[in-house]
C-alpha cells in the first residue's frame, strides 16, 4: 500500500470540503424563471432550421380588450408594413429598418354587434395602389386614399356595404372590394389614385372571402366561404370565367394567393392549404396541413415562400411552393393564441397579427444552409 504523506492527507480533505460545498450550493440553486414565449435563445421553435424566436412589437393605442387587426398588407418595395389598427382608429405603420412605429390617424370607429358581443371596429383593411396605400374602414363602410409619404388620411368614398378585402387592379386602375355582407364585390375607381369613386359592382351566389389578382392575364380570383368555392373573374368583362372546388368543407376556403407565372393558386383552408391550378381547370395538385385557424395568407414570389398562421394551432408555417406546384414545409414557429394573417417582406421576415395581445409578432427569416 502507497504511505500517504501528510500533505497529500490534507490536500485530499479540502478537495472533499469543496465538493461538499458545491452540491449544498446546487441543492438550493431555485430553478430559472420560466422563458417568455417569443424571448428565449430558441423561442418559438418547433422545427428544424425554424426561425429561434418571434419579436413583439406594441402597437400604439392598445387596451385590454387587445387591438382588432383583419388584414395586413407588406410593400415589397420598401419593407413597410400597414397595419389597420381597428379600435384604436389607426393605421400603424412598422418601418423595415428599425421597427419604428408610424400611425395614420383620423379614422371613425364605431361600436357594433356580432354574434351577441359588441367591440369598437374601425379600419380592417389595406391595400397598395399607385402612390398611394387604400384603408377599408368597417366603422363608416369607406375606403380612404393614403400619402405613404406624409401618412396623413386623404379622400374617402362611402360604400354601399361594409368592406372586407382590398386589393388594386393595376390592369384597369380600379380597387376591388370584397363586401360579404350583400354577397357582392364593389369596383371603385382609382384612375386619379389619390380620389377614388364608385364604379360598379358584381353580384355574386355567396359571400366573398379572399382575394388575389393577376394583373398579366387581367384576373381577379376569390373565394365564396358560404359555398366552398373559388372562382376566377375577367376584371375587364367582370364576369365569372371559373368556378373550381377547393373542397375545404364547412368552414369554406379563406384567403388565397397566387404564384403568376404558372398560375398557381394557393387557398387556404381552415386546417390546411390546397394549390389549385389556374390554367388547367382548378385541378388540385397538392395539400399541406397547417393546423386549425388560417385566415388569409401571404405570398413572396422571389423566395417562393407561403406564409400561413394558424390561430388556434398557434403557429406560423412557412411553405416552398415548388416549380410542380407541390408545397414543402420550411419552417414551424411557435406564436400565441389567435395569432393570424401573417405578411412578410421581400427578405421573408414575417409580420403576424396577435389582436389579443395588441401586437404584432414578428418572425426573423429561416436559417440558410
Amino acid at each position: 500500500m502507497t504511505q500517504v504523506t501528510l500533505s497529500e492527507r490534507a490536500l485530499r480533505t479540502m478537495l472533499l470540503a469543496c465538493l461538499a460545498a458545491t452540491s449544498a450550493c446546487e441543492a438550493t440553486q431555485p430553478n430559472p424563471p420560466p422563458t417568455t414565449p417569443g424571448t428565449g435563445p430558441t423561442a418559438g421553435v418547433t422545427a428544424p432550421g425554424a426561425p429561434s424566436a418571434f419579436r413583439a412589437l406594441p402597437l400604439p393605442g392598445a387596451g385590454p380588450e387587445g387591438v382588432f387587426m383583419d388584414y395586413l398588407v407588406c410593400d415589397h418595395a420598401t419593407g413597410r408594413v400597414w397595419v389597420p389598427a381597428g379600435n384604436t382608429g389607426s393605421v400603424d405603420v412598422i418601418e423595415p429598418t428599425s421597427s419604428e412605429i408610424k400611425r395614420v390617424v383620423g379614422f371613425p370607429t364605431a361600436v357594433m354587434e356580432r354574434n351577441g358581443k359588441k367591440r369598437t371596429v374601425g379600419p380592417s383593411s389595406a391595400t397598395l395602389g399607385e402612390g398611394v396605400v387604400y384603408v377599408g374602414n368597417r366603422a363608416d363602410s369607406t375606403v380612404c386614399a393614403v400619402d405613404p409619404k406624409a401618412l396623413v388620411r386623404g379622400a374617402c368614398v362611402t360604400l354601399e356595404s361594409s368592406p372586407d378585402g382590398l386589393a388594386y387592379v393595376a390592369a384597369t386602375k380600379e380597387i376591388w372590394v370584397t363586401t360579404p355582407h350583400d354577397k357582392s364585390i364593389t369596383i371603385l375607381d382609382a384612375s386619379t389614385p389619390a380620389a377614388p369613386k364608385a364604379k360598379g359592382k358584381l353580384a355574386l351566389e355567396g359571400e366573398p372571402e379572399g382575394y388575389a389578382v393577376d394583373d398579366k392575364r387581367g384576373v381577379f380570383y376569390t373565394n365564396l366561404e358560404d359555398k366552398d368555392r373559388t372562382l376566377a373573374i375577367d376584371v375587364r368583362a367582370r364576369k365569372i370565367t371559373a368556378t373550381w372546388q377547393p373542397q375545404c368543407g364547412e368552414d369554406g376556403p379563406k384567403g388565397l394567393v397566387i404564384e403568376r407565372e404558372a398560375s398557381f393558386l394557393v387557398v387556404a383552408c381552415s386546417d390546411h392549404l390546397v394549390v389549385l391550378d389556374a390554367a388547367h381547370d382548378g385541378k388540385q395538385i397538392s395539400r399541406l396541413d397547417t393546423g386549425i385557424g388560417v385566415d388569409n395568407l401571404d405570398y413572396v414570389d422571389a423566395r417562393r415562400e407561403v406564409y400561413a398562421a394558424a390561430g388556434k394551432a398557434e403557429k406560423l408555417t412557412v411553405a416552398r411552393l415548388e416549380t410542380s406546384g407541390a408545397l414543402t414545409t420550411l419552417s414551424v414557429v411557435a406564436t400565441v393564441p389567435g395569432a393570424r394573417n401573417a405578411v412578410a417582406d421581400a427578405n421573408g421576415n414575417a409580420y403576424v397579427s396577435d389582436s389579443k395581445g395588441g401586437r404584432i409578432l414578428m418572425v426573423a427569416p429561416r436559417a440558410t444552409r
